[in-house]
């Protein structure tokens, strides 16, 4: 199969050149994907389907066209690369349009990054079946409060990715990923309800979580919410569960995209090379790491993969970009252009937001009131900003120790501020999904309450 893609994507871009195209790339996916669901013991939901498509990037002139189909029929082929081409000479011209520089094109195609897991490409529907109810019935056992589910699920995808240029680019490389989750409902006293999940999801299935860890996690979550007092607003220390650091951390990578760099649309925008976070963060975003999620030989654009630092101790070290918005700013590709149907811009790969040195027990053992923040809801970041505002729920640290579950709370400040003022790190490294992130403390935060 990989073949027949690479010489699909080969003629498509041989085809566009005759046709007209100064230049041109061609990315093709195709893969079969298998979920099953569960709840409350019976199967709700069981399907395999697999999928192919592709799309072409065409310049012509300084203007650019993408088109995609998934007809692989050659006639299909032929009218998608004549759309594009004649899209492209009748497209607004942009100065900046054009494929990368051909020195930075990778090479090597990853023979070392543990891409694809065979045990997930055989899965039986029995063995991920197994695993859900495992799962869920761990959930329940954890604690009799636990009295409904809404669902578990399992997740499989295997495939190739094919990308091939006009400049004798032609790469590819296979994927896989499995993932599984449970979500249980418990029971307050009075009657109503509260709610919480986990997950676990790998590119090897040997990585994944086993069932009963992650039962025992979603039951434990939601149980530690019952009995949920409301508190006074205050401005306290707030303590960060690796999973809430892991959604700041997915906050902080998108204002230093590059794209956001050119449409000053980000707080980071003025503060490259200064000395902008605490001195206690590091962040990197790094496509190579062997067997992770987002590991990858080369970006969207065929740009080789490679290891970028956005902080290193607190100073905010570089943007992330595509090649066209490091044209557009005067800068070089750092192989961060991510890829899907017709969209192509800045994305990123595995991020991890280094560890520290601090016990999590240590880190809330020095808090004499404040929060761990266990949950946030709803999409209260203003990137170009830095206002931070979002719903919450946690629990509330009272000489040092955790004391009972908070509700309906609202966390704010700035994120400038709010990264600043990290005054711990865990040595906790926790994975969710292509995100990695441990504990992290910030001195204080607005918390309203009543």
């Amino acid at each position: 199969m990989n073949e027949d893609l690479l010489c699909i994507a080969g003629d498509i871009v041989a085809r566009a050149r005759t046709l007209g195209a100064d230049e041109a790339d061609a990315y093709l996916l195709s893969g079969v994907e298998s979920t099953i669901t569960v709840r409350k013991g019976e199967i709700e939901k069981l399907f395999e389907a697999g999928s192919r498509g592709v799309s072409i990037r065409v310049i012509k002139d300084k203007r650019t066209a993408v088109c995609t189909t998934t007809d692989f029929t050659p006639k299909a082929l032929d009218e998608m690369v004549r759309t594009a081409v004649d899209l492209a000479r009748i497209s607004e011209p942009d100065e900046f349009a054009g494929l990368p520089a051909k020195e930075d094109l990778a090479t090597d195609m990853g023979a070392g990054l543990q891409l694809y897991d065979e045990t997930i490409e055989s899965l039986t529907v029995d063995e991920m079946k197994d695993i859900v109810l495992r799962a869920e019935r761990a959930a329940f056992d954890f604690d009799s409060r636990i009295t409904n589910s809404e669902g578990a699920e399992f997740g499989a995808e295997r495939g190739q990715l094919v990308l091939a240029n006009s400049l004798g680019f032609a790469g590819s490389y296979p994927y896989t990923a499995a993932s599984f989750s449970v979500s249980v409902i418990a029971d307050e006293p009075d009657g109503k309800k509260q709610s919480d999940y986990w997950f676990s999801a790998e590119r090897m299935f040997h990585r994944l979580q086993s069932p009963e860890d992650v039962g025992r996690k979603a039951a434990a979550r939601v149980v530690r919410k019952l009995g949920g007092r409301k508190i006074p607003t205050c401005e306290v220390p707030v303590v960060w569960d690796p999973a809430m650091t892991a959604g700041l951390l997915g906050a902080v990578a998108g204002a230093a995209s590059g794209e956001a760099l050119f449409k000053r649309s980000t707080f980071l925008a003025d503060l490259e090379g200064q000395q902008a976070l605490s001195p206690l963060v590091s962040i990197v975003d790094d496509p190579t790491l062997p067997g992770q999620i987002a590991a990858r030989p080369f970006d969207g654009e065929g740009v080789r993969a490679r290891r970028n630092v956005i902080v290193d101790a607190g100073a905010f070290k570089q943007f992330l970009f595509d090649s066209y918005y490091a044209r557009r700013t005067g800068r070089r590709t750092t192989g961060s252009a991510s890829r899907a149907g017709d969209s192509i811009g800045v994305g990123g790969g595995n991020r991890i937001w280094q560890p520290g040195t601090s016990d999590p027990a240590e880190i809330i053992a020095g808090v004499a009131n404040g929060l761990y923040l266990t949950e946030m809801m709803g999409f209260g970041i203003n990137q170009t900003t830095g206002d931070f505002s979002r719903g919450a729920a946690g629990l509330w640290i009272e000489n040092g120790e955790l004391a009972y579950p908070v509700v309906e709370i609202n966390v704010s400040g700035n994120l400038k501020d709010m990264l600043r003022d990290i005054d711990a790190v865990g040595n906790d490294l926790q994975w969710f999904a292509a995100s990695a992130a441990p504990t992290i403390r910030m001195s204080r935060m607005m918390v309203s309450g009543l």
